[in-house]
This record gives C-alpha cells, structure tokens and sequence, in this order.
C-alpha cells in the first residue's frame, strides 16, 4: 500500500522576511557574478600593483613623527586623537597649521603635506583623526552631523592651540568641516584663522556628487547600497564582510574614482584603499544623511576678510571642478589652483603640486 504525498502548505511570510529573502537572493546573484570574475580582476590587480616604475614603492605610509598626542573625549562620548607636530626653528607670527582630513580617510591623507612642513621646520600642525576615522572613536548611537564636526574642530583648536594665528587646510569632508565650525563660530576668522585652504571639496549640491566612495560599494553594487540604508536592519558586519570580499574591485574602484592621472602610483591606490577600507560601513552609514544634505554656502562669508586658498583636481568625479569654482564665485578674493590631471586625493595624487601652492599660501600670510 503506498501511502499519499504529503503536502506542506506555506506559511504566509511577514514583510520583513520577504525583504530579508529578497536581499539574500540578491547578495546570492551579486556573490556568483563576483565569483565568475575574481581570477581575472586578482590578475589584473596583481599586474597593476607590479609596476616597477612606480616612484612610491618604498614609501612607508601611516605614520610620521609627531611631538605629542593627545586623546580627548566629546560630550557625545567619541574620543578623538589628535597628533602634534613642534617647530624645529619656530618664526614669530608663524600660524598653526590644522590638518582636517576628508570622509573614509584618515589625518594620513596629508602625508606629503605633513612632510613638507615638518621639513622646513617653521610652522606648527595639527593633525587629528575625525569621529570614527583613523585612531578617533565611534559614535556609539545616532548619526554623524557635520556641524558636530564643527565643534570637534573647535574642540581640537582649543585643546591645541588656545592662542595665536591658525590656517585651517581640509580635504573634502573636512573642507565642510571648516564650514561648518564658520557657521558656528564665525568670529573666529580673521581673528583666530588667518586662512584657510579647502581642497577638493564643495560648500553645498553634494546629492548630485558621488561622495559615497565608490570603493565601499565593489562588485556587490545594489544588494550593498541596500543594505547600507538600512544599515539598522541589517547592521554594520553583515555589509563589512561583503565589502571584505571585493577587495580587489574596490582597489580598482579607488584607482578610478579616487585618481585623475592614467597610471597612477599603485602605492597610492593601495594606501587610499586601505584607509577607505579601515572605515566600518557602520560608520559610512551614519555620515551619509548629512552628507547628502551638506548646504553652507552662507557660511562662506565668514571667509570673506580672509586669505583663502582653493584646490581641485581638473578630473575630480567626487566633488568637481564647478564644486570648486562656485566657493570662488563666492569668495573672489581666494586664489584658485586646478590640478591637471588629477582626481579627489589631488595632495596625494600631485603632491608636488598642491606643496608648492600650500607654501606660496603661508609664505604669502
């Protein structure tokens, strides 16, 4: 006697689990095309970092001398490290230099920059690591807000230099950083900041640039920029371990969203690659809204009294050229340097470049 097929019937799903079952086929189809193409991305990696004419093969990346470093704790509970570099034959009237780096980067984007001053001995800096970049703590809960930025700024200066004139220099997100703490403290320019140097980076408009590092996202695409918005869901691991296994693709996305040069130093790709990739998807996350809302061109007028200095890459696809030419539309006073060939990191990318502008800058202050 045979018996008769049993029949299950299906339990209706909750919209939870069929979002959940939607974004695992869709990690499923996004791990497959990844799989078929990994041998060749990893050879053509492997080529491209093999380039023996590379000039910063043996450049040693991720620290530099510094006199003190202090670590200081915010009122939302970041702590935040912050590196200081005395004058080896200080000149009287000489400013403090306050490095202020950009979003997935660390205080190391401004390595040659650091190198320049440090070698010429005369000026002070200041570099130090935004909230949940480099060695600085994470926020524990809610999002970042670039006006927090702001008074982390502040909060550095005070700790850091409590006197005297100061030139502020920021990349990026720390150009609006700077922004910000003008919208918040605008007595303090032309009293305090004597100038300032924004490079690669935009007063507003910032929903119509790809500012999300394209090297987060890798060959996973949609599935990951999914996850990322929702990132409560489905928390910051699950998104880090899909960006650990493109590593490859990101390395390649970095070198061509980050650079403007055709063959551009393996090193360097590596290095903005690495730094990106220090910086947990749990903390893109909570930078992308106020990011996207960025909007402080107001603020600029703080700036007006004094010198300013603007930098971009003529091939920057993050924030580009017209980013920078509308703060100078704004400020026609700031001297405006476009880099040829150059992408987002232009102070890494044409270091010699941005050092000369930077020295003629402060030499002019």
């Amino acid at each position: 006697m045979t018996s008769s097929p049993r029949f299950r019937v299906p339990r209706p799903r909750t919209a939870a689990g069929k979002v959940a079952g939607v974004v695992g086929a869709a990690v499923g189809v996004a791990a497959a095309g990844l799989a078929a193409g990994v041998v060749s991305e990893r050879i053509l990696v492997r080529r491209l970092k093999g380039d023996p004419t590379d000039p910063y093969a043996h450049e040693v990346f991720g620290q530099q001398r510094y006199d003190e470093s202090y670590r200081f704790e915010m009122p939302d509970g970041t702590d935040i490290h912050v590196e200081v570099v005395e004058p080896t034959r200080p000149v009287a009237g000489h400013p403090t230099v306050v490095l202020v780096h950009g979003f997935c980067l660390d205080m190391g984007t401004f390595h040659f920059q650091r190198e320049m001053l440090a070698a010429r001995g005369d000026y002070r800096i200041v570099a130090y690591d935004q909230p949940g970049h480099g060695r600085s703590g994470r926020l524990e809960t809610g999002e970042y807000d670039l006006a927090a930025l702001g008074r982390t700024l502040r909060r550095v200066i005070d700790e850091t230099a409590p006197e005297g004139p100061l030139v502020l220099v920021g990349h990026s997100m720390g150009g609006m950083t700077i922004m910000a703490l003008a919208e918040l403290y605008p007595e303090m320019f032309g009293d305090r900041v004597v100038g300032t140097v924004l490079m690669a980076t935009s007063g507003g408009l910032i929903a119509e640039t790809k500012l999300v590092a394209p090297a987060l996202l890798g060959r996973v695409g949609a599935p990951v920029l999914y996850m990322m918005s929702n990132a409560t869901r489905y928390g910051g691991s699950v998104i880090d371990k899909a960006r650990k296994s493109t590593t490859n693709v990101a390395w390649l996305l970095t070198r061509r969203y980050g650079f403007g040069t055709p063959k551009p130093s393996p090193a360097l790709v590596s290095y903005v690659e690495t730094m990106n990739s220090r910086t947990s998807a749990d903390t893109v996350t909570r930078y992308l809204r106020t990011l996207a809302t960025h909007s402080r061109f107001p603020a600029l007028a703080a700036l007006a009294g004094t010198p300013v200095l603007v930098i971009v890459g003529d091939k920057d696809m993050i924030t580009p050229v017209n980013h920078s030419e509308e703060i100078v539309r704004r400020l026609p006073h700031a001297e405006f340097v476009k880099i040829h060939d150059s992408g987002h990191v232009v102070m890494l990318e044409h270091a010699d470049d941005v050092n000369a502008a930077l020295e003629h800058f402060l030499d002019e202050l």
